[in-house]
């Protein structure tokens, strides 16, 4: 599949994606899922190891692009429960299961289903600049793409409801303070820093993190018990793994490990 939404660039086993409509925010529409949703299986299949996404020009991701929606209107309602099962549910499940790290650059605004979207990731940063706006209340919605989900676990109950019922913008500062986000990142050090933790990334115990991604996944709705269960089978696991070997050997030689991945 040829992109014309995005861009999928492969490099010393970093994907990097980013959503490519500067002249709309990259606002979402039918075309840019289908090419984000192709360009996620190949970051899988092709042996990356950690993926990037962000976004180009001034904005993240200013959610759904409403002029495709007012287009496709017809004679009757629209069936956004569809749009959901269809196009942002995968997203947000593909995202999170992906058995690699995948780090957001918040490069501009995140609005709506792209400020959910940019939250379905591992490790979030955004430029100092930068801000998340949930205005589905303006529009008499919920949020969506599981802001739902990730609001109240990130931010507590309290916060998501103001952030939800509100609609108000929340700076990338503030965003940090409350724990919506990892990192704010002064704007002339943003790009650098989305490297630098690509770059590390790469060289990282990519099974052990993408257990540790999946223990903590699963963490949300386990008892104590079940979480124990899990993390006995997950490292029973990786105690077999090439990596955890190389680790060991590394730390007794008194050496930088060279991990593979695996």
């Amino acid at each position: 599949m040829s992109y014309e939404n995005i861009e999928l660039k492969d490099e010393d086993a970093i994907a990097r994606i980013t959503l490519n409509r500067p002249e709309k925010l990259n606002s979402f529409t039918a075309a840019m899922h289908a090419e984000l949703a192709d360009a996620l299986i190949k970051t899988e299949t092709r042996g990356a190891r950690v993926l990037v996404l962000t976004g180009s020009g001034r904005g993240f991701c200013a959610g759904q692009d409403l002029s495709e929606r007012e287009m496709s209107a017809g004679s009757g309602p629209i069936d956004l429960g569809a749009t959901i099962e269809k196009h942002y549910a995968p997203l947000v499940r593909r995202l999170r299961a992906l058995p690699m790290p995948v780090v957001v650059g918040v490069n501009g605004v995140a609005a709506g289903a792209g400020a959910n979207l940019a939250l379905a990731g591992d490790i979030v940063i955004a430029k100092q600049s930068a801000s998340f706006i949930q205005p589905f209340c303006r529009l008499g919605l919920l949020p969506d793409t599981g802001g739902t989900y990730a609001l109240p676990r990130l931010v507590g109950h309290a916060r998501a409801m103001g952030l939800s019922m509100l609609g108000d913008k929340l700076s990338a500062e503030q965003a940090a303070q409350w724990g919506l986000i990892w990192q704010c990142v002064p704007d002339d050090q943003f790009d650098a820093r989305l490297d630098e933790l690509a770059r590390h990334f790469a060289r990282a115990p990519t099974k052990g993190l993408a257990y540790t991604k999946r223990a903590l996944n699963h963490s949300l709705a386990n008892t104590l018990d079940q979480q124990l269960d899990l993390e006995r089978d997950l490292m029973r696991e990786l105690g077999a793994s090439v990596d955890y070997a190389e680790g060991v050997s590394a730390f007794l030689g008194k050496r930088q490990p060279e991990f593979k991945g695996k």
